[in-house]
């Protein structure tokens, strides 16, 4: 065993050790439990509003609105009044609802916290408008501008209960738009149902539904933190699509309703669902890049659709972009996230995931979980390695006689020297390009997981040895401001990961026997992707990282299997073999076809 296979070995022992422990419930779970005990200690105690409790209004505070020309206007006694703050809250949400508009003032999740440790709040204050457009009489109603009267200041809801908060915008005493807010004790779920009363001779045809917000940092890294968010819709024909992620763009959809649309960041989302649908949506995503608080503004313009009561029921979901919780919420929201395109979603969707989530159910350490999901995949894609280690020992044992032919054809006739090539290959019965189609069938399994692990919630703020979050970078240096490409770090298990591959692309190239311009590109490739996935999640990195030290293994393998001796026997044998009994490959007829044109044009051209 050589100095670099026990290297290799020797880390993933480490890694193995450490994971023993590491095994521990974590911060976010324990917390969880506590939350859970308080909430039941607060219904014990009759601090919990009962579900079957009927929403009553405060009718002792009330601000006066004397103006005989402002009350006049339609809903001009609501131009005045007290922007209070009322409170939806169960375990998992902590949703503030404003009394200017009756609108969701701020969304906090209970249970998650920002990369430094602070609340996780979704949006809050006025960069969140959320409000109807509506005509009445000649003058153009935005309930955004007109205060609400909340049925009661705060609703606390536990386990199976459920309760409802109610804002109204009076009219006249028998005239008002009520916003039912409705939350059940565990769910990520606000339901929302709007309902006019006594306006049918006041309000006009169409209701209009303006909703934006500017999103909050939640991650370390803004720059992907932005690149993986933006607004997604889907329309009536079950389609799920989304605005641009990496520039601004306003998008207006009138030929279809919409059944939902997202304002969707990196690992969380607002969502907004209607089973009615939305009608003539006109929806933008921008970035302000000056501002370093705000991942980036969304906003939404859509003709909101009754059911047959009159009423307008909607759905919000406020929540992470775990694959398995959105699935559960039905409506496809699972569809935000990003696991790749074309084939690359289907491998992330249908084979990784699934994988994954088996080994989640134990509640081992990610980075154990990362751990076996490689070695999986390198025993599936074990064989593929084996035909490619095995055609690279033909071609280094066909060198010598490649370097004898160059020195006799010379180089100055590239087309009769890859002729020659070709009549060995053919005698040897070798595929020069047995060792590179193996790899590439690997390369979109490769790909795959370059999409998958950015997009995976369930490594956001789990540690595993030095990474303190595999979701993000690991620094080991800190500049102190920004160097183009590398950014304002360097990541530990990039470097890691791009010094192994160095060294498997050293020990490659003695399998292979490259030489020249291909040996060096081996070389310059790895120092490539330094720069691209030194910003990228740790888990990715160590992922790669672990691929090499496997493959590593696989080759030190491998090695005592392929005895270049016989390889060399095998060979000489092929060529003592009749022509018209060696079964000629498609490569090599394409190779001669190809041959045959250019020599045909060369002597054309000639004459």
């Amino acid at each position: 065993m050589d100095r670099n296979t026990f290297t290799g070995l020797f880390l993933i022992m480490i890694i193995l050790v450490g994971s023993f422990f590491l095994m521990k419930p974590s911060d976010a779970d324990i917390k969880k439990e506590q939350e859970r005990n308080h909430l039941d200690s607060m219904k014990k105690a009759g601090l919990i509003k009962p579900a079957a409790a009927a929403a009553k209004f405060d009718t002792t505070k009330k601000t006066v609105v004397t103006d005989s020309a402002i009350l006049k206007t339609p809903f001009g006694a609501a131009t005045a009044g007290v922007d209070e703050l009322a409170t939806l809250e169960n375990r998992d949400l902590r949703v503030k609802i404003s009394a200017k508009g009756g609108r969701i003032y701020s969304v906090e999740l209970k249970d998650q916290k920002t990369f430094d440790k602070k609340p996780l709040i979704l949006f809050q204050g006025n960069g969140n408008q959320f409000g109807l457009n509506f005509k009445a009489g000649d003058k153009t109603i935005n309930t955004n501008n007109y205060y609400f009267k909340a049925s009661a200041p705060s609703v606390v809801v536990a386990d199976k209960d459920s309760a409802s908060l109610t804002m109204r915008l009076s009219y006249s005493p028998t005239q008002y738009i009520d916003y039912v807010y409705s939350i059940k004790g565990v769910s990520n779920k606000v339901d929302l149902v709007i309902k006019p009363t006594g306006l049918d001779n006041v309000m006009g045809n169409t209701l209009n539904l303006q909703w934006s917000a500017n999103l909050q940092k939640q991650e370390k890294d803004m720059k992907l933190e932005r690149q993986y968010s933006t607004v997604y819709y889907k329309n009536a024909d079950n389609d799920v699509y989304n605005l641009s992620t990496s520039s601004d763009e306003q998008k207006t959809i009138s030929d279809k309703k919409l059944q939902w649309f997202s304002f969707k960041q990196h690992f969380f989302s607002n969502v907004i669902i209607s089973k009615q649908g939305f009608s003539n949506a006109n929806l933008s995503v921008a970035t302000d890049a000056a501002d370093t608080s705000i991942v980036k503004a969304m906003k939404a313009d859509v003709v909101l659709n009754k059911d047959n009561t009159g009423n307008y029921p909607l759905e919000f979901y406020f929540g992470p972009n775990r694959f398995s919780t959105l699935q559960l919420q039905g409506y496809d929201l699972e569809k935000q996230v990003d696991l790749g395109w074309g084939p690359l979603k289907y491998i992330n969707r249908f084979a990784v995931l699934p994988v994954f989530s088996f080994f989640d159910k134990f509640n081992w350490n990610y980075g154990i979980i990362i751990l076996l999901l490689t070695l999986i995949l390198k025993l599936v894609l074990s064989p593929l390695t084996y035909k490619s280690y095995l055609s690279m020992a033909k071609m280094r044992v066909l060198k010598p006689e490649m370097d004898e032919i160059k020195a006799k054809v010379g180089e100055d006739n590239p087309t009769l020297l890859q002729q020659e090539y070709l009549k060995l290959y053919k005698k040897a019965g070798v595929n020069p390009l047995g060792g590179c189609l193996p790899l590439l069938i690997q390369m979109p399994i490769v790909i795959a997981f370059f999409r998958f692990f950015p997009s995976l919630f369930e490594l956001r703020g789990q540690s595993f040895l030095w990474m303190h979050d595999l979701s993000t970078y690991d620094s080991v240096i800190k500049f102190g401001t920004s160097i183009p490409v590398l950014g304002d770090h360097i990541s530990a298990m990039c470097l890691l990961m791009t010094i192994s591959t160095l060294i498997y692309t050293y020990f490659n190239n003695q399998i292979s026997g490259a030489t020249g311009q291909m040996k060096y590109i081996g070389y310059i490739t790895p120092i490539i992707f330094f720069g691209a996935l030194n910003g990228y999640p740790s888990g990715l990195n160590y992922y790669y990282f672990l691929a090499n030290m496997m493959t590593f293994l696989q080759q030190y393998l491998i090695k005592f299997m392929v005895d270049d001796k016989k390889i060399h026997a095998q060979i000489q044998e092929n060529k003592k073999k009749p022509e018209e009994k060696k079964k000629k490959s498609g490569f090599s007829a394409r190779m001669e076809e190809m041959m045959r044109q250019q020599q045909a044009a060369a002597a054309k051209k000639g004459k």
